[in-house]
């Protein structure tokens, strides 16, 4: 009789250890990767489309009273001088990155916003925020900004880390292109500094230079409820004898429902005056590829 109690209290013991060990690891009954794996980040969403320059533009460059009250954007833009850095062969732009320097005329620091992108095929939203999250973007890494780019036929997901740093500067202008690189390289985030491999990132972003600069202008009001924004994006023409103006209208919102709604009725709205032009923009892609 002692020795089958015996028996019985060992196996007890044995399986109070189990449980322990398996409780302190986070594993009560499912897999560990289940257990620690975080959840798919939540995205806002900008809707974007591009307009027709001859349309919304008057003669002097400046855009037409219409375009300024049927979205209630202030007369003045604010003005902002903007850079990207890659390779020559565009290397950090083929695994998705974009490294951008920019200045606000009425702001006292430099953004360095590094960022990266994600294809939506097919209206598949879960499937691209699935992908980013086993590549380390998830509703965890409180870094970087999920947000879905929502254009004329196409969506993209996009994480973007923002940092800013202080400058004595004024107006749009930016500092050398060496100055830019160090601060670029300084603040480099840890997740494109090791993206394919250790140090990949800092070594491509060592390796890039300037595709730029250009100075763009920004006129803000309010539609719908919405905080509006048109851009007006002077840029290099493709035979590099001049520029050329590329316009794109946007708005934010954290809710899909009304990101759904205001996008069909801003794409009504444009279309009703023969504003729009129906085509995605590849504004970051004109740019890296042009300078």
């Amino acid at each position: 009789m002692g020795v089958i109690v015996l028996r019985r209290w060992k196996q007890l013991t044995l399986s109070f250890m189990v449980s322990f060990v398996a409780l302190g690891s986070g594993v009560t009954g499912l897999h560990a990767s289940q257990v620690s794996a975080a959840a798919n980040a939540v995205p806002s969403y900008e809707v974007k489309f591009l307009a027709k320059p001859e349309a919304v533009l008057g003669t002097s460059g400046s855009l037409r009273n219409d375009v300024i009250q049927t979205f209630g954007l202030a007369s003045v833009p604010q003005v902002i001088g903007v850079a990207y850095y890659d390779t020559n062969h565009l290397e950090l732009d083929a695994e998705g990155w974009n490294v951008r320097f920019r200045k606000k005329e009425d702001k006292d620091n430099y953004e360095l916003t590094y960022k990266k992108r994600y294809p939506i095929l097919n209206g598949d939203i879960n499937a691209a925020l699935s992908l980013a999250n086993r590549e380390g973007f998830d509703a965890s890494d409180d870094n970087y900004e999920a947000e879905i780019d929502w254009g004329y036929g196409k969506q993209t997901l996009s994480f973007s880390n923002t940092k800013k740093v202080n400058t004595t500067t004024t107006g749009t202008q930016l500092p050398s292109e060496q100055e830019s690189l160090a601060l670029l390289l300084d603040k480099l985030p840890g997740k494109l500094k090791k993206w394919s491999s250790p140090d990949w990132g800092q070594q491509k972003l060592s390796q890039s230079r300037l595709h730029g600069p250009l100075t763009f202008y920004r006129y803000e009001g309010t539609w719908e409820g919405q905080k509006m924004s048109l851009e007006v994006w002077p840029i290099r023409n493709a035979e590099g004898t001049g520029t050329e103006n590329l316009i794109e209208i946007s708005f934010k919102t954290a809710d899909a429902s009304v990101a759904s709604q205001l996008r069909t009725e801003l794409m009504d709205t444009l279309m009703s005056n023969d504003w729009l032009l129906p085509i995605d923009g590849l504004k970051t892609q004109l740019i890296l590829e042009r300078y």
